[in-house]
């Protein structure tokens, strides 16, 4: 095996969504690449015809693609080819008649069977030390275990060696929980008559009460992410933050730089809790640091799945309405209840909040407000905080008496964008008209 060149590989199974942890051991083997100036090949196991869908295998390739890992080898180009281990049948036949004419695999009651060594076996593991794998008691009578079932079908043992051995890979990046199946493979290696590749078995990904995050548990798949409005920036940062620390305790940390840092004896041993609140935090700063026009286009995008009818409005007012809402949301799905209200002819308003703010001495402050804003041709937003300002001095109140109703009446909503930009944006006329239903409500 050529050991000039790093060469790893990202492996999933299409039987469903894309796992976080997946996503995590991707960004791995793709950083471990990237740093060595190797290769990352991914390559799809779908033997399990029963749950494999290429519904599946289209997620995978759209979340890697997503999150900015491109691969050198794999679907669609590389010399090793097929990618896909169901196009690799022959191969795999080939090399079980080898195992059998060395004498080391045997049939056995329609199966085929892999003569295991005898004696324990130490794997060598760049990230968790020495570690020697003793036969149980169980298999000191029989450790010999099946590489191709009855149906014909090799198992995952078998093939996940023979595509190493054939792509030459060299390291092999993978979840802790696969620690116990090492020893059959680097004994498979062996007897292929080659020396298997490096191991690193990086932490398992926790919930925040320790439990391992299985896929049906809040923020086990990758889509959630992208559904949820985060940016592939922030879950990336996040996601090189879950078994590996730069150094000064750094938590915001860009691609770039991640890559001359990140090195596999680094990785830490300890096993890593996801905490959603630290990844909404860094998806806010990312949200916040992105440029205007790049924000524009995905809070718009964002607002078309709510439901929003961006086509009705012109570009500059969209342009106008999200920039009031840059840095003040930390997912791009927060921005239909931020924002809708820039895209809606008519606002709904909570009925328990409607009674708190428009009571009848209310409505008759914002009428007051309401003549005074008609009469005002400098509609901005300097000249609306001077009229509601002015408004509230003659009436004889503090300005705040009569932001709170306004924005409920302008906006539908409590909290929101800066009150007289907001104003500015919706225009004069629109304006007028939400205050106008408030005031002669029942």
């Amino acid at each position: 095996m050529d050991r000039m060149k790093v060469r790893v590989r990202f492996a999933p199974s299409p039987t469903g969504l894309l796992h976080i942890g997946g996503a995590r051991t991707a960004l791995f083997n793709w950083l471990y690449a990237r740093h060595t100036g190797g290769a990352f090949i991914l390559r799809v196991e779908d033997t399990d015809t029963a749950r494999n869908t290429q519904e599946a295998t289209d997620v995978i390739l759209s979340g890697l693609r997503w999150l900015g890992l491109d691969w050198d080898e794999g679907p669609g180009r590389g010399d090793f080819g097929p990618y896909f281990q169901s196009q690799r049948g022959k191969i795999y036949q080939r090399r079980v008649q080898e195992l059998k004419a060395k004498g080391l695999a045997y049939d056995c009651e329609g199966a085929v069977k892999f003569k295991m060594e005898r004696h324990p076996i130490v794997i060598p593991d760049l990230v968790v030390g020495r570690v020697t794998r003793e036969l149980t008691d169980r298999e000191a009578a029989d450790p010999d275990f099946v590489i191709v079932r009855s149906d014909g079908q090799p198992v995952f043992h078998f093939v996940n060696v023979v595509d190493d051995l054939e792509m030459n890979i060299t390291h092999v990046i993978r979840g802790e929980d696969h620690l116990s199946n090492t020893a059959k493979h680097i004994a498979l290696f062996r007897a292929f008559g080659v020396e298997p590749p490096q191991y690193a078995h990086i932490p398992l990904i926790l919930n925040p009460d320790g439990a391992k995050m299985s896929k049906r548990d809040r923020g086990a798949s990758l889509q959630n992410y992208v559904d949820e409005g985060y940016v592939p920036e922030a879950v990336v940062n996040y996601l090189c933050l879950l078994g590996w620390s730069p150094k000064e305790n750094r938590e915001k940390i860009s691609l770039p730089e991640v890559i001359p840092l990140f090195d596999l004896p680094q990785i830490l041993r300890h096993n890593a809790r996801f905490d959603l609140a630290k990844l909404e935090w860094l998806n806010g700063e990312y949200l916040r640091e992105l440029s205007a026009a790049r924000f524009r286009e995905l809070g718009a995008a964002a607002l078309r799945r709510a439901g929003c009818k961006m086509d009705a409005y012109p570009d500059n007012y969209i342009t106008a309405a999200l920039a009031t809402c840059q840095g003040k949301i930390k997912r791009f799905s927060d921005l239909a209840a931020y924002a809708g209200f820039y895209f809606q002819d008519e606002v709904k308003i909570d009925p328990a909040a409607a009674e708190k703010e428009f009571t009848p001495e209310a409505k008759a402050r914002l009428q007051k407000l309401r003549e005074a804003l008609a009469q005002l041709e400098d509609f901005t937003a300097a000249g609306i905080e001077r009229t509601l300002k002015a408004a509230a001095e003659e009436l004889g109140v503090k300005a705040g008496v009569l932001v709170h109703p306004t924005r409920l009446a302008c906006t539908g909503a409590a909290v929101g964008p800066s009150l007289y930009h907001l104003m500015e944006i919706v225009g004069k006329e629109a304006i007028l008209k939400r205050l106008d239903a408030q005031i002669v409500a029942g």
